[in-house]
């Protein structure tokens, strides 16, 4: 199956997508409003990638597939704005013990990241799987996850 996008969808969607996780890593507002905005930032950035006319294309072949990891939704959403616009599968990381909002507070010194930002050895986290069904068959995978310490 091929998927077809112009060049310039794709690279508004790819700069909308590093624009929300920026804003996302270096913004002091709370995970739901953080959340919100990206994703709305990503949905327009999608819309006006659909609009827009295309110039040149860029053609994929084979299976696609994005994995990702989310602590609090925002990258899910980049990582679904991308899915949908190569027409890609996806593949959620999931950590065996799900970070909370408390362990995601970087302004504590004892929070879980904090701990695990000061200590390699905690950073080797436990995931639910990580067996991608049919792993093979992925010519192209895009990897997403949030970068808490810049």
């Amino acid at each position: 199956m091929k998927n077809k996008i112009s060049r310039r969808q794709f690279l508004q969607v790819a700069g909308a997508s590093a624009a929300a996780l920026l804003l996302a890593s270096c913004s002091g507002n709370s995970a739901s409003s953080v959340s919100s905005s990206s994703v709305a930032s990503s949905e327009a950035a999608s819309s006006a990638a659909a609009s827009s006319e295309a110039t040149s294309t860029v053609t994929t072949t084979g299976k696609t597939l994005v994995v990702y990891f989310s602590a609090t939704g925002t990258t899910q959403g980049v990582a679904q704005t991308i899915a949908d616009t190569v027409g890609a599968d996806l593949f959620e990381v999931v950590p065996s013990d799900p970070y909370t909002s408390d362990d995601l507070n970087w302004t504590n010194n004892d929070s879980r990241v904090s701990r695990e930002h000061n200590d390699e050895g905690l950073r080797a986290v436990a995931l639910e799987s990580t067996d991608v069904d049919g792993w093979d068959d992925y010519d192209t995978v895009f990897i997403g996850y949030p970068i808490w310490w810049g």
